[in-house]
């Protein structure tokens, strides 16, 4: 199993990036909070998961270890698969994972594209044991990364990267509306805080 990589960031977008290291090139799945740490041409370490199918090898990367152990805690609940728990992790931290799950709060999770009730409600029994430590000793917010491009390309790299979590393109569209102030306010805004400003719109509906 990989379990970290160090190397240099060759691009970074919303939902991925390539990790240079020691000339190979790895493409690395990341979250919004990761993808707001990443610059270009500088030297990071991510934290990984290797998901192994018959037909694909995907590498899942965070800038902390706790978000991997969120990742990998949250595929342990019956039906949740690495797609799920990247959406689990994009949309809660681990300590939100770990009181809504402590909570039993069914409406913070199903906020998570792909989660109904009754997913919720699995995910509660199957990991209440399982997320005492989660979040405990999460850091601040990190060092972002401006948003790529000019003009509207922000809104392209923020659709696809809701697309990519599980929302429809209607969502995802209404979404960079809502978010569409604060690029106004602040043309240099970093993607993945945009993104996570999108993904808390939804959440709120």
């Amino acid at each position: 199993m990989i379990a970290q990589l160090t190397g240099t960031v060759l691009s970074a977008g919303a939902t991925e990036c390539v990790l240079d290291v020691g000339g190979v090139g790895y493409l690395v799945n990341i979250t919004p909070t990761t993808a707001a740490a990443l610059r270009p041409g500088e030297v990071t370490t991510l934290h990984t998961s290797l998901v192994v199918r018959e037909d694909s090898m995907t590498l899942f990367g965070f800038s902390e270890p706790g978000e991997r152990e969120a990742f990998v805690l949250s595929q342990i609940a019956s039906g949740v698969g690495p797609k799920l728990a990247m959406a689990i992790v994009s949309v809660l931290t681990p300590a939100e994972l770990r009181r809504a799950v402590q909570t039993e709060d069914v409406r913070r999770l199903t906020t998570v594209p792909g989660i109904g009730t009754k997913g919720a409600q699995k995910i509660i029994i199957e990991l209440r044991d399982k997320v005492v430590a989660l979040g405990l000793d999460e850091p601040g917010e990190p060092t972002a990364q401006p948003a790529t491009g000019t003009g509207e390309l922000w809104r392209l790299q923020v659709s696809d990267g809701l697309q990519s979590l599980g929302w429809s393109a209607r969502d995802a569209e209404k979404a960079c509306d809502n978010v569409a102030p604060l690029v106004a306010e602040e043309p240099s805004i970093p993607i993945g805080k945009l993104l996570r400003a999108a993904l808390n719109s939804l959440a709120r509906r």
